[in-house]
């Protein structure tokens, strides 16, 4: 024992990847956090992950490399990895462990935190309500992203999905309210980590953005840190700080393959794919972290972002991520091909709250009966693409000919933005009205007839005989 709650060991009998294993242990819980000191004085930190009668297997958060199981210092120190929490984190960058890289002091803060989290009583929950606008067309008008809410966003690789979240990130408002971001980076290349740095820099010298980089040659337990740090800093930020807190989270596949690194070395029988077999619940246990507090006026959004390897959506990571979530972002590699920015499938896309989030009263009266009849007209529009590819476009009628002109529209005008535009809702939905106008008022029948007395199809107004 060595005062304050530590105890020292040094049996450590093996060394195995990013796990070191000590026997002979008395008195030691699961997820400890432990201080371990080589033998040329050099510090390391690590956790337990398991605990078996007087035998603990504890994650090194800066690896094994270069130790040696001789002369090597293990102290428990009898409680969970805590970390100061509160504004202190605002304004700063950080590597995934949370030690600033900024140039500036160690983050400080009145109050500690347990990364790990405590679960959050569902009887205590309020449902999600209120949009978040990003900023970003296709997703304010079709899949809204509310207050409280998970709503993942599922990339290919080769995929624009970095810019598309740092653009989240820059742009995200909440109407005036008091609001702040947390990035996550998990994985990242140093090219990446830089951007994002690059793209968040306004919103980090205003003081809205806590900024947590994990690069791809830190150590591979690091990457299982860093979104658990993010959503411990958010949800003091949001539950105590009464902020609503948007935390945007980078790559998690890169987080999955980390468990399946540490799992292999831990020599656990995998399940699907070489994952562990508790991937479901571990995802769970992080996803779950968000929402809003009866009685508090914050509340914790997550916007996790994916890459599908091969593009496989019942991959392990997407399909899990999928059951436990809110709807998700899907994107299109036939609408980057076409040059569109960001290129979200939008009849894939959904988001199972929207109704929370938007139309009478919290964006606009007409924004849900227009996104309806978006969606429908680019379900037929879809249909009368694969049409033409079979009889050519010459064979269509002049209504199929309509849902084409509608279909390249849609992409071109309303999806397409540039990645540092920023749109206002009213903005996305005004032009929503272009391009829906540009069918026959005869198959908008999803639309009440005051609304599209209210916007009248302007070409028309223009030319009597336009269309």
């Amino acid at each position: 024992m060595n005062g304050g709650g530590w105890i020292d060991y040094l049996s450590v009998r093996e060394l195995r990847g990013p796990i070191v294993v000590v026997s002979g242990i008395n008195g030691v819980g699961w997820d400890e956090f432990v201080t371990i000191t080589l033998a040329d004085g050099a510090v390391r930190h690590g956790q337990v992950l398991e605990v078996d009668r007087d035998v603990a297997v504890i994650q090194v958060l800066e690896g094994t490399a270069a130790m040696s199981a001789s002369g090597t210092l293990v102290q428990f120190s009898g409680e969970s990895l805590r970390i100061p929490v509160g504004e202190g984190w605002l304004g700063r960058v950080c590597n995934g462990r949370g030690e600033a890289i900024d140039g500036g002091p160690p983050v400080s803060g009145v109050h500690r935190a347990t990364v790990s989290g405590d679960p959050l009583n569902p009887v205590r929950r309020d449902p999600p309500a209120d949009p978040v606008h990003t900023g970003i067309s296709v997703i304010d008008a079709l899949t809204t992203l509310v207050r409280g809410q998970k709503l993942p966003v599922f990339s290919l690789p080769g995929l624009p999905h970095l810019r598309l979240a740092c653009q989240i990130a820059a742009q995200a408002t909440v109407g005036g309210e008091p609001f702040c971001v947390v990035f996550a980076g998990i994985g990242l290349t140093h090219a990446d980590a830089s951007y994002a740095r690059d793209v968040l820099d306004e919103r980090s010298a205003a003081g809205e953005l806590v900024l947590l980089l994990n690069t791809a040659d830190d150590p591979v337990i690091e990457r299982m840190l860093t979104p658990r740090l993010a959503l411990t800093i958010a949800e003091h930020l949001a539950f105590d700080g009464g902020r609503h807190v948007l935390v945007v989270m980078t790559d998690m596949t890169s987080y999955a393959d980390a468990m399946r690194e540490v799992s292999a070395a831990r020599g656990e029988i995998p399940a699907r794919r070489a994952y562990p077999g508790y991937l479901y619940s571990d995802l769970a246990s992080l996803y779950e972290r968000c929402g809003r507090v009866k009685g508090r006026p914050g509340s914790v959004t997550i916007v996790p972002v994916l890459t599908m390897p091969g593009g496989d959506i019942t991959h392990p990571v997407p399909d899990l991520t999928g059951y436990i979530t809110e709807g998700q972002i899907i994107f299109s590699a036939e609408m980057h091909a076409r040059g569109v920015y960001p290129p979200v499938d939008a009849l894939s896309s959904l988001s199972r709250l929207m109704r929370n989030g938007a139309g009478a009263g919290r964006t606009r009266d007409d924004h849900l009966p227009l996104a309806e009849q978006l969606l429908a007209a680019l379900a037929r529009a879809r249909q009368v693409r694969e049409l033409a590819e079979l009889i050519g476009p010459e064979a269509l009628s002049r209504t199929d000919r309509r849902y084409l002109d509608f279909d390249d529209a849609f992409a071109r005008e309303l999806v397409n933005q540039r990645p540092d535009e920023a749109r206002e809702l009213n903005s996305t939905l005004d032009k929503a009205w272009r391009v829906i106008r540009r069918l026959p008022e005869s198959e908008l029948v999803m639309l009440p007839t005051k609304l599209l007395a209210a916007h009248p199809d302007q070409r028309t107004v223009a030319d009597p005989d336009a269309g």
